[in-house]
């Protein structure tokens, strides 16, 4: 009997039980996310569960419809064993992310396959939170009736914001460029979802990008990571050592409030000379566009008013490229102080900045060693982000997911066959 298969008795024995029970769950579900299918026999190897104990994990695990069996697992000795693996048929965890221009909405199933999206151009910054959470509420439940008529249940949601967000609250402290302060927004967005059975949350849209980001490079990569999403407005997510930087009070990532330009233009913020007043996509359409183009109209898509952006920069026109200079001068002055900072290994560009990213990521590469302190700008690299504006969304599904690969009781068993019960060990 290993260690974590002790039997417990006396007083609160059986709710200690059921404590070791929902860990060992966790455990073999954790297992197979991060190692893919295998058999039981190798789990119990793996994990130090005895051969027993995973078999009657699995069984409730498949149960749960968490879990499906697969192909036999060949290259062992004597007879294969047949191969388990995460089954991404009959859950899914739902992002959502309100914007300064849209409202999006992301379905992820437990394997992290995106299973639906949908994005729709908004004017948020100019309607009030009452029409921006109706039209995210009618986003969600349009999508989420269609999973559920592919007998897919939602888990649990989380919705993204760009400003400082109270999670335990589900309250928007400020987030200027909407225009909302101390906005309770997760009951009112309860009720128009009818009052879910599956937790709702709240987070930064900067934040949950970064956890994407660090999802997509997988455990192996760097592991301190900054990233940049650009927007309207500019935020920043830290990842240091593999976790997420979140500050003392949950506030950390705010770059775009840096003062970069005393004296500047007027933030949202109220403030004068922020970061985002000279790198923000509204900066930069200012720079490239007279006020009547439509590549300045919020209520258009904002992918298709950066390719715009894109095929005019690829013509070579003259207005764009320098606009586009110049926000990368001021991209490099910002970037600069955080790479001395936090001496990240790697400087992510998302948002649009990874949509220019052919005529930012070069100049800032170069720049950084001149705004940075430590030699070779720390051994900072630059990328970009290839998840587009769907980072915060995928950011947002992997945040509900990890409360299922928490404890799997999350989710009802249904009546256990007795092929499952009887799943041998080989």
């Amino acid at each position: 009997m290993t260690p974590k298969d002790t039997v417990l008795s006396g007083p609160g024995a059986s709710a200690d039980q059921l404590a070791v029970r929902r860990h060992n769950l966790s455990l073999v579900l954790s297992h197979l996310r991060q190692s893919g299918p295998r058999s039981r026999a190798r789990v119990a190897s793996e994990t130090g569960l005895n051969k027993a104990t995973v078999s009657s994990l699995v069984a409730e695990l498949v149960g749960r419809g968490l879990v499906a069996e697969g192909e036999p697992e060949r290259g062992g000795v004597g007879r294969p064993g047949q191969s388990i693996g995460l089954d991404g048929r009959h859950h899914v965890a739902i992002g959502a992310e309100i914007n300064i221009d849209y409202v999006s909405v992301l379905a992820m199933n437990v394997q992290g396959e995106v299973a639906a999206e949908r994005r729709v151009a908004l004017d948020a910054a100019h309607m009030g939170s009452t029409p921006v959470l109706s039209q995210l509420a009618t986003e969600i439940n349009e999508l989420t009736a269609s999973l559920r008529a592919g007998g897919a249940s939602p888990v649990g949601l989380t919705v993204a914001v760009p400003g400082l967000v109270e999670s335990a609250t589900g309250t928007v402290f400020e987030a200027p460029n909407l225009g909302w302060r101390r906005t309770s927004i997760l009951d009112d967005l309860g009720a128009l979802l009818h009052d879910p059975t599956y937790p709702v949350r709240l987070d930064n849209e900067a934040n949950l990008a970064a956890l994407a980001e660090l999802a997509a490079r997988g455990a192996d990569e760097a592991t301190d990571l900054l990233l940049l999403t650009g927007a309207v407005g500019v935020g920043g997510g830290v990842v240091t050592d593999g976790q997420l930087l979140r500050g003392g009070q949950g506030f950390a990532g705010e770059v775009g409030h840096m003062k970069v330009q005393p004296d500047g233009k007027r933030c949202g913020c109220g403030r004068h000379g922020c970061w985002e007043t000279v790198v923000g996509l509204n900066a930069l359409l200012a720079r490239a566009a007279d006020p009547e183009d439509p590549v300045r109209n919020p209520s258009l898509d904002v992918v298709q008013r950066l390719e715009e952006v894109v095929a005019r920069a690829t013509a070579g026109d003259a207005r764009t490229i320098e606009a586009i200079t110049d926000t990368g001068r001021w991209l490099a002055t910002g970037a600069g102080i955080l790479v001395n900072v936090f001496n990240p290994e790697v400087l992510v560009l998302g948002g649009y900045f990874a949509a220019l990213g052919p005529w930012l990521a070069g100049p800032l590469e170069e720049e950084l060693p001149r705004q940075v302190f430590a030699p070779e700008a720390g051994g900072c690299r630059v990328e970009l982000s290839t998840l587009g504006f769907s980072a915060a969304v995928r950011g947002g599904a992997l945040q509900a997911l990890s409360s299922l690969f928490a404890d799997p009781t999350l989710v009802d068993a249904a009546p256990t066959s007795a092929a499952a019960e009887e799943g041998a060990v080989s």
